[in-house]
């Protein structure tokens, strides 16, 4: 695919460990690993910001910025997610939020560059979903699926309560749906699941 030898190394990953502290007093940090451990992202949340506003990294000193995740709105739950490469100058996609189903089981919609509903993340299930609102001991589990009902990825939250943990495991060498939409979300849900915690 030509989108793919523009964008960074790091976005052809077939897994991908996100990983957050809890206990951080202003913003939010992420950092994104490879299955063989090595840092592959690194991204900072402004804080104080009344408009989310996400910024990755190839790495923590900062220099080589691959991505930025904003939103418009002030503090919407079911805010539309904008996502932008830097590098190659270009609108990649957006992740919307649905704000009211997400209370009790987390849905996002992927929609690519020319606003087109392309595929959803959802958690696997209902009942898991919410005793995990209730019971932060129950780990949850997501899959994204594209419209043509093809699981591109899964997404597992691993227990710690220190450190919140996901693996995301795309299915397919050749997803549906852009790689650095697919990072996008596990960075979002990270964060939302954070403040849910």
């Amino acid at each position: 695919m030509e989108a793919e030898k523009r964008i960074h190394r790091s976005f052809m990953q077939s897994q991908y460990v996100f990983r957050k502290k809890v206990f951080k007093l202003f913003g939010g940090a992420f950092h994104v690993y490879g299955d063989d451990q090595t840092l592959l992202f690194y991204s900072k949340q402004k804080a104080f910001k009344l408009k989310e506003d996400f910024r990755v990294y190839a790495d923590e000193r900062l220099a080589e910025e691959l991505l930025i995740i904003k939103t418009p709105k002030i503090l919407d739950l079911g805010a539309t997610y904008y996502v932008q490469d830097p590098v190659a100058d270009e609108p990649v996609g957006a992740l919307r939020r649905k704000g009211l189903k997400s209370i009790f089981k987390d849905e996002w919609v992927f929609l690519s560059a020319e606003g087109q509903e392309i595929a959803k993340l959802t958690e696997s299930s209902v009942l898991a979903a919410l005793c995990s609102r209730f019971i932060n001991l129950i780990p949850q589990k997501y899959v994204i699926v594209s419209t043509d009902e093809t699981t591109i990825a899964e997404i597992k939250q691993h227990f710690n309560p220190f450190v919140l943990k996901y693996t995301m495991t795309l299915l397919q060498d050749n997803p549906a749906i852009d790689r650095r939409l697919i990072v996008s979300a596990g960075i979002l849900l990270a964060s939302i699941e954070g403040r849910q915690g």
